[in-house]
């Protein structure tokens, strides 16, 4: 699992969700949480977190939002050479096979569906980090 040390990045263009994911986080321990409102904001974020020796180290994005949608940003993520092993978790409502078939293509590092309960958010979790670091 994730240390509780870990800079985690939550990306959602509704204050009420940003508010539900920090609280599951904080929850499980996590202190180190930054909020972004959509994509864009998401990815100056990541790139001046970056630029100071303190980076994003766990995304967490809504895919449905103004300016550039969860699913741009993974790809302009995965895209990075410096960001390409960011662990990137999506949220949404939609559960339709091709878009899980589409952020899975674009790497995604796991996909929740909301709502959630706290044991999935765990578990989610868990399997996101696995990925990334229990090769």
């Amino acid at each position: 699992m994730f240390p509780t040390t870990t800079r985690v990045l939550i990306v959602d263009d509704m204050a009420s969700i940003r508010d539900l994911v920090r609280n599951q986080l904080r929850a499980m321990n996590f202190n180190e949480i930054i909020e972004a409102e959509d994509g864009v904001q998401a990815w100056s974020i990541i790139e001046n977190q970056y630029a100071q020796a303190n980076p994003v180290e766990l995304v967490i994005s809504d895919w449905n939002m103004p300016n550039m949608k969860g699913l741009d940003l993974l790809k302009k993520v995965r895209s990075s050479q410096q960001f390409v092993q960011l662990p990137f978790i999506l949220l949404t409502s939609e559960a339709e096979r091709e878009q899980v078939t589409e952020a899975v293509m674009a790497g995604v590092s796991q996909y929740i569906v909301k709502p959630f309960s706290g044991k999935v958010f765990e578990e989610k979790m868990k399997t996101a980090y696995q990925k990334h670091f229990k090769k």
